[in-house]
């Protein structure tokens, strides 16, 4: 009897990823997931905490997709280890601070080592060739495929009929003829070969599934380098990034206010880290401040921007607390700032 070959496919819980797996699992291939957590993931956090988004499954779509294909899935926290590609991408940035092509490589690596640790054969993908302007074009698969180390071992199901035969197809591991030419943005092929596979429900695709590639965090992962003089952060900073409404009305402190009641949840488990501001005389959200140097008149100013969204938005005057790590809260009274003197400058 011939040998089962076995592919670990990167899982990215879109719906690429799921079409390239079930190609393998129909050609009789073992195959097991990988997901690398990287902390910028849009899908999870911001969907768990906020109301707005109660109407989107709460689940992490990787998970999913492998219970869906009745694949064993391995998920990696890569935090550390990715912040050098964030920082300094060899190959650059996309639209943003999107570093993607220097993102596939060293997920496709990471895979490598797992491969060959594991004793798997092959590496697969959801790769489509045009699908995406930085990392998925035809003249950066073999810079993926080379720079990562997995040279012909990484095999692209879903437009493998357009490059070269890779060794999983050459050795007949896989019927190469069973695979796809899927090239450009549309994804009416891939809605089509999921309604032949009878998967009926799967995360429609919007742009992909990194904050980075979104300008609106990417203005504020700058604005925190500019801030710090350096490019550095860690896993709290690119979790609060997420959260919150960013205001910096001084150069030398920013503002998160939160949104709504879950954000301000989830925010309490800073209060140890920041100086934070809570309206008490009116319902009204949790702030952090974060910053440095803060003058009586920065907290004054600060207040006042917090009050303006309260309940007492409107009130002559709305008392809130104010405390951090090392003293005990304390009340200040305070006029709520007109709306109008918001300065939409402020906003991140």
């Amino acid at each position: 009897m011939s040998k089962q070959r076995k592919a670990v496919s990167l899982i990215s819980g879109g719906l690429d990823s799921m079409l390239a797996t079930k190609a393998m699992l129909e050609q009789g291939i073992h195959v097991e997931g990988i997901n690398f957590f990287t902390g910028f993931c849009v899908e999870g956090h911001t969907h768990s905490i906020r109301k707005k988004k109660q109407n989107k499954p709460q689940r992490n779509n990787s998970l999913w997709v492998a219970e869906q294909l009745g694949i064993k899935l391995h998920i990696v926290d890569i935090v550390e280890e990715y912040k050098d590609v964030v920082i300094n991408p060899q190959h650059g940035y996309g639209a943003n601070l999107n570093p993607c092509l220097d993102c596939k490589i060293f997920m496709v690596n990471k895979a490598r080592e797992w491969m060959q640790a594991h004793d798997f054969d092959f590496i697969i993908t959801g790769e489509v060739i045009g699908q995406r302007p930085k990392s998925q074009r035809r003249e950066t698969m073999p810079i993926i495929a080379n720079e990562s180390g997995a040279d012909d071992l990484l095999l692209r199901p879903l437009c493998a009929r357009n490059l070269p035969p890779t060794r999983p197809e050459r050795e007949g591991w896989v019927d190469r003829d069973k695979l796809f030419d899927f090239s450009g943005r549309s994804r009416k092929p891939q809605m089509a070969l999921a309604n032949r596979y009878n998967i009926e429900e799967y995360a429609q695709p919007a742009g992909g599934c990194c904050f980075l590639t979104d300008a609106n965090y990417s203005d504020k992962l700058k604005d925190l380098w500019a801030h710090r003089g350096d490019k550095y952060y860690e896993l709290d900073d690119i979790m609060l990034l997420k959260t919150g409404r960013h205001l910096r009305p001084r150069a030398n402190f920013k503002m998160i206010i939160a949104r709504e009641e879950g954000e301000t949840r989830f925010m309490q488990g800073y209060k140890k880290q920041f100086i934070w501001i809570k309206t008490v005389s009116h319902g009204g959200p949790l702030t952090l401040i974060d910053g440095e140097n803060l003058s009586a008149e920065d907290l004054q100013l600060a207040a006042s921007i917090t009050a303006r969204y309260s309940q007492g938005r409107d009130a002559a005057e709305v008392i809130v607390g104010i405390g951090d790590h090392s003293t005990e809260a304390r009340e200040l009274a305070v006029t709520p700032m007109p709306a109008d003197e918001i300065q939409q400058a402020w906003y991140l």
